[in-house]
This record gives C-alpha cells, structure tokens and sequence, in this order.
C-alpha cells in the first residue's frame, strides 16, 4: 500500500512539474540543466579509467623497444626500426625509421604498409600542423613526403604527432639504445610494475576532490526554485493533502526534472565526447572512442541521481512547514545546531588518524578509509557553511541601503546563499589539500640532474662515427646558437673488450679543438696533434688513467655496440703527453682521462667515437631550440637533441598532476556554470521584488551592487571555511606519507583566488540579465 501511495504521489508530483505553466517548465528546464551538467561530468569520470585503459593498451600494442633489444638475425620476418623522437614548440613529436628487411616483416598498428625510402605516414594531427604556417620549422626537419595517415589503432590520442618514415641501410646503424631489428611490436613477457602507495594515495585523494563538488553541485540543483514550489505546495494543502504526501509530490517534481537532467546530462556528454577528439588539454588528447563510460559505473549514475533528488528534497522540506495558508519560512527559523556539523570532519580525522606516519615503507593504505575520511572532511564543508553563514550574517551591522537589502536578505534565506557557494568551497578546500600534498611529496619524485643550465641549454647526441668539425661548425652557425662545443668520447682499456669479461683496467678520452677541451680541463697550452693527460677526478679514476697512459702502450678501443662485441681495435699511446688538471664539465663532473686533439687521434678510431654538441643558446631568439633540432636533423636523422633541465620528475607523478589539472579544469568550468545557473535562477525567483524596487524608486545601480554583496559575503566565508578544512587535510595527508608538513601559501592563495575569479565572472556574466529582470514587466503576472 505505501509503495502504492508513494507511486502515486511521486507521479502526481512529475506530472504537476510539465503541466504548472511557464514556471513549471522554467523549473524543470533549471533543474534539468543543472543535474545535466553533473550527471555529464559524472558520465565522463566513469568513462575516465576506460581511456586511460585504451590509451596504455594502445602504447604498448606499438613499443617496438629498440632500447637494450636482444640482438636479431635478419631473416624475411624482420624490421630494422630506429627511435628518432623529437619536439616541436614543446609538443612531442614521435618518428620512426623503418625498414622492413622482408615480406613477412611486423606491421606497426595504425598503418598498412610501410612507406618507401624518402616517403612518411604521418598522424592526422601532424599532417595538418606540417600543412599550416605554424609547421613550416617542423617541414624543414622532416623532408620526407606524405603519402598516407596512421590510422586510430597505432595512436594514442586525437593529438598525437607521429610519423613513420622510410629509411635505407638502418642494419648498420643498429645499437644497444636508439636502433633494432625486431620481429613483433608490444612486449609479451611485460611485468606489472609495482606502484608506489604514495601514487596510489594521491590518485584516491584526486578522484574524491574532483567528484565531490560535482555530487554538491547536483545536490544543490534539484532544489532549484524552492520557494516558489513551496508557495504552490500551499494551494495542495488547502485542498486536502496531508504535510507528507505534499512533500511526496514536491519530491515527484525534483525527480522529475533528474530524470530530464539524466537526459540532458547525456546528450550534454555525447556532445562532449566529440568534443574531445577535437580538443587538447595540457598535453593530454583522446579519440571519441575511448570515451565510454563502464555499464555499472552508468548505471550506478542513471539511478544514484533521482534517487539523491528524491532524499535531498524530503531532507529540505522538514524545515519547512507548508500550509494551507501559505508557507512558514518567513518567521524566524530555528538557530542551526553545531554539535553534529562537527561530527563530520571529526569522523573523516578519525578515520585517517591510524594512517599517520605509515608512508610507502608500511603497505598500500586502506583505500576505504582514505575515501571514507576525505570524504567526511569535504562534506563537512557543507555543513558548517551554512551555520557559519547564518552565524556570520545574523551579526553584520549597518551599512549602506546595498548593504542593507544584501544582508536582509542573507538573514532570510542564509541557507540558500550558502548552497549557492558549496561546491566552489569544496573545490578549494579539496585543491588546497592536494596542492600541499603535492608539494610535499615532489622532492621525493624530482631528481637533481646535475645539468648547469646556465652554462649549456641544449645537449645533442649523436650516433657512434660522427665526424667532429662539421659538428662543430653547423653548430656554431646555427641561428640562436651563442657558442657551440662539440666533443667526441672514446672508451679504453688494457684489454680487449667483450660481452663475457669486461677489461680489467679502463678509462675515457675526449677529443675534441682546444677550445672544446678547456671546457673539461685546464690545460697549460694547446695545439692541434697535443694529447693531455687529466687527472683531478676521483682517486680510483686518476689512477686508472696514469696506469694507462704510458707512451708507446697499445690500447684497446671499444667498437661494440652495447648488444654485440665490436672488431678489437688497437691504439698506441703516442709520445709527448702533457699534464692537465680535469674542471667542471659540461655535464657537471670531474672526470680524469686523455684528452685528444682531433690530429692526434687516427681516421680509423672516428667509427668507435661517440660525439655530443653541448649548446649554449640566445633565449632571445625565437625558435632557437628547433634551430637546433633542425640542425640535428642534417647533421643525422638519428640525432636526439635534449633540452637541459636543473632537475626532472618521475613520468608517473607527472602524469598524476596533469590528470588533476585537466580534472580540475573540467570540473571549475563546471562550478561556473553550476554558479551562473544557480545565480540566474535566484534573479528568476527575485524577478517581481526587484521590479517592485525600482518601481518604488530604487537605483538600479543599487540593486545590482547589492546582488554582488549577496555573492561576495557567502563566497568569502565559503573561501575562508575552505583555507581552514583545506589545510587541515592537507597536513593530515603529509602526515600519512611521512612528508614534512609545511603549508605551500602560493598555492593555497592561487587556488583561493581562482575561486573567487569563478565567482566574480560569474556575478559579471549574470548582470544583464539582472537589469533586465529589473523592468516594469517583472510585475506582470499570470
């Protein structure tokens, strides 16, 4: 029977939301918009682990690991591919040469048939930035033609720049990093990494903090135009309903416009996922496809959200007491209770308190608990916000008539003000937290590279057998280029070098102009055909290369290739060796070793040669880093030109905080059209007050400077209350991981002010519609 009644009641209620006139609609249609843009974004987080899914699945169907490969007899099932990686402009740019050495050779996903020798296929994204202006630098450095596209399956985003180019004689080239012959793409005896729990940590904390302010923000929409629902729940008194079956209809009307929104949250997200294939945010780009939500994740949405509108409405209405004769909101409401707000962040504490001080020494932490404690402390957010309005307001003392009307009407409806502003006060307090915790934990993911970026900004390698001068001149005359150094690294030893026992004595030479040398050495003189003898390094190094450096001693030279043991090449130390104290190098070391003018080293060692240009650059150029790669690029295809940095980051913390900052900005554009929907509704539920007003004499001017005082008192307190609950968390969780707790206050004040830049372009955007709502014809009525 109470199924029945309920039935009944709810359908009555969804039937009275499409068939109450213009109001009925413009409720419906606020509502409908509002949970749409949840229920959008929520579509798109359960789609979130599927795209990240495909896009790892789809990277390791094309490794093709040239790097440490075992080495491979050619046969007609064989491929001789080579890494030659790039950036432009700061995006990345993945190329590959290939050669495919017979008909049953492995083809890379996403394409064919290999292009010819001189030919290319590139990414859709690749082919229309070599096509624009904007790639004229890039066309330059890859003079390949385009003869065809790499279809979806061999990229991993919509964005991706790649290409594979056609290449001759590779074989020869092929190394124990850059170039191998393979057989087949992926890696099958691939083993699961283990991953950190501080990672696992910060993942958990990401996806709670992203997803909470959207569950507020959809709580807050099917309230939409309360009172004017309540004021028609009255009539439904007079003519016979009891208080719960009214509440029962009110809550047919909320679950009529979630299911609408269900609907438009759908469409709103179809939308947006062709949207993505189109769009790019930090780096980050994905296909359409990649996009589809997990069945029991959407189901979970499609019957969590009416069911949420449902409870939220019934919770709303027990403060209201609605009867035949109109509405008891007006009196003055009963003063909030603090005891139970409170309990809330106190239980999140709780439930976090026994992870203190665990770390990444002591296990995974207890995913339950960190979910259930961040989840408490955000909620309880939303409920001290309104008490601390309430609180804050029922106290604020004269001021001018904006003020006054602002502050009157904050101690009417100090609930609603609140609602308004809970899920930006989430949000902060929820980025606050993270962005300590982040910059606690950094250090333990960035390394020190030891490169003097002041000295050398750019560093190329280029392969084994690179002639030094034309190096060193193409550099030099590069645009952009201040001073180029090009040394060339020979490795020696008093035995020979094979795969089964290494030499028993070895060292380095360097070769290298005069110029080149000093940058590694203080040397007394130098002419072209001296050889030094550099020690400084530490003692086991000096002593290797004083053992070594005997006039008349035949060397040994490595010629191998990292995978397989090179010809055995002899050297004879000449005659005449100076001494010279080893400095600094380019590379941040002091390392002992001989050091050889280019006519003091034999044309037959050039092959056994490692050469690097190390770069320092004219920042004010523009470009002058794809100067430098073009450069590279003639030099040799196979050339890697690196951008130095003081330190770098683990790749997998990286990613983390790009996918918050692409999380965070999805969910910010949300809160500010979960804001300006909001706003434009109160103006809506406003519309006849405000006529009135100005019909009485009131400055438009007035009105709208007190709508902003409205705004701006509950956004401050919201703002204030989420610095507090923020910190709070965030010292918790550098608690847990072992990190010093220190509050990191530029970020705290950035992300405060983007919440208040969200509100202030929000309170902009809805002024003209304000000051229309303000002419004589708001009065009118039906």
């Amino acid at each position: 029977m109470k199924v029945r009644q309920w039935s009944r009641d709810l359908a009555l209620g969804a039937r009275f939301a499409f068939t109450g006139g213009r109001e009925g609609w413009a409720r419906v249609l606020l509502t409908a918009i509002g949970v749409g843009l949840g229920v959008a974004l929520l579509l798109l987080t359960t789609a979130l682990p599927s795209a990240l899914a495909v896009r790892h699945d789809r990277d390791q169907a094309r490794l093709d690991y040239t790097y440490s490969r075992e080495h491979t007899a050619k046969g007609d099932d064989t491929l001789v591919i080579a890494d030659a990686n790039s950036t432009y402009r700061g995006a990345d740019v993945r190329g590959r040469l290939v050669e495919p050495e017979g008909p049953r050779a492995p083809l890379a996903p996403g394409l064919t048939r290999y292009p010819a020798p001189g030919d290319m296929v590139v990414s859709p994204a690749l082919k229309r930035l070599l096509d624009s202006s904007d790639g004229k630098l890039l066309r330059d450095r890859l003079p390949y033609r385009v003869v065809g596209t790499i279809a979806e399956p061999g990229l991993i985003g919509s964005h991706e720049l790649a290409y594979y180019a056609g290449a001759k004689n590779l074989a020869s080239r092929i190394n124990g990093w850059q170039t191998a012959r393979i057989t087949e793409f992926g890696n099958p005896n691939a083993v699961p990494s283990q991953t950190d729990p501080v990672l696992i940590l910060l993942v958990l904390v990401v996806f709670v903090v992203l997803l909470m302010p959207v569950a507020v923000f959809i709580a807050a929409a099917v309230r939409f135009g309360g009172e004017r629902r309540d004021r028609r729940l009255a009539a439904l008194r007079l003519v016979g309903s009891d208080s719960r079956m009214t509440r029962r209809i009110a809550a047919g009307e909320a679950l009529a416009g979630s299911l609408v929104g269900l609907v438009f949250g759908t469409v709103f997200f179809l939308i947006g996922r062709q949207l993505a294939g189109s769009a790019e945010i930090l780096g980050v780009s994905v296909f359409p496809s990649y996009l589809n939500p997990t069945p029991a994740l959407a189901a979970l949405v499609a019957v969590t959200v009416p069911a949420a509108a449902v409870l939220v409405t019934l919770l709303a209405l027990r403060g209201v007491v609605i009867e035949p004769l109109g509405v008891v909101r007006t009196a003055k409401p009963a003063k909030r209770r603090l005891w139970w707000r409170l309990l809330l962040p106190v239980g999140g504490l709780a439930m976090l308190a026994p992870m203190i001080g665990q770390g990444r020494s002591n296990g995974d932490f207890n995913q339950y608990l960190v979910i259930g404690g961040v989840l408490l402390l955000l909620v309880g957010v939303t409920a001290l916000l309104p008490w601390v309005v309430e609180a804050v307001v029922g106290r604020l003392g004269k001021g001018g008539v904006a003020w006054q009307l602002a502050v009157r009407r904050l101690q009417l409806s100090s609930g609603t003000a609140a609602r308004l502003v809970n899920g930006i006060a989430v949000a902060v307090a929820g980025a606050i937290a993270l962005q300590m915790l982040f910059a606690g934990v950094e250090g333990d993911y960035t390394k020190v590279t030891g490169q003097d970026v002041d000295r050398i900004q750019m560093e190329v390698q280029l392969p084994r057998g690179t002639a030094l001068a034309p190096v060193g001149r193409d550099f030099t005359a590069t645009r952009g280029v201040r001073k180029a150094t090009a040394l060339g690294n020979l490795q020696i030893a008093d035995s020979t070098w094979t795969t089964g026992a290494g030499p028993h004595t070895s060292s380095s030479a360097t070769v290298g102009d005069c110029a080149a040398l000093r940058e590694v050495a203080k040397l007394p003189s130098c002419h072209d055909g001296d050889v030094f003898v550099a020690t400084g390094g530490d003692r086991q190094m000096d002593a290797d290369t004083k053992k070594l450096a005997v006039t008349g001693r035949r060397l040994h030279v490595e010629t191998g290739n990292g995978l397989t043991p090179g010809r055995d090449l002899l050297w004879t130390v000449p005659g005449g060796l100076k001494q010279a104290r080893a400095v600094d190098g380019p590379i941040g070391n002091i390392a002992s070793g001989l050091l050889l003018t280019p006519a003091a080293m034999p044309g037959r060692l050039t092959g056994a040669m490692s050469t690097r240009a190390y770069l320092t650059l004219d920042e004010s150029v523009t470009d002058a880093h794809e100067y430098v790669r073009n450069t590279a690029a003639r030099v040799d295809p196979l050339a890697d030109a690196m951008d130095w940095s003081a330190t770098e980051q683990s790749d997998k913390f990286t990613s983390i905080r790009t996918g918050l900052l692409v999380g965070a900005t999805c969910v910010l554009a949300l809160i500010g059209a979960s804001l300006l929907v909001s706003q434009l509704e109160q103006l809506r539920e406003r519309r006849k007050l405000l006529s009135a007003l100005v019909a009485f004499g009131t400055r438009r001017r007035t009105l709208s400077l007190s709508v902003l005082w409205q705004t701006a008192i509950p956004i401050a307190l919201g703002l204030l209350l989420a610095g507090v609950v923020g910190l709070t968390l965030g010292a918790v969780l550098l608690k847990m991981v072992g990190a010093t707790v220190s509050v990191d206050w530029p970020g705290v004040l950035t992300m405060t002010g983007i919440g208040a830049a969200v509100v202030l372009a929000v309170t902009l955007l809805s002024m003209p519609p304000l000051l229309r709502l303000m002419r004589p014809e708001g009065l009118r009525t039906e």
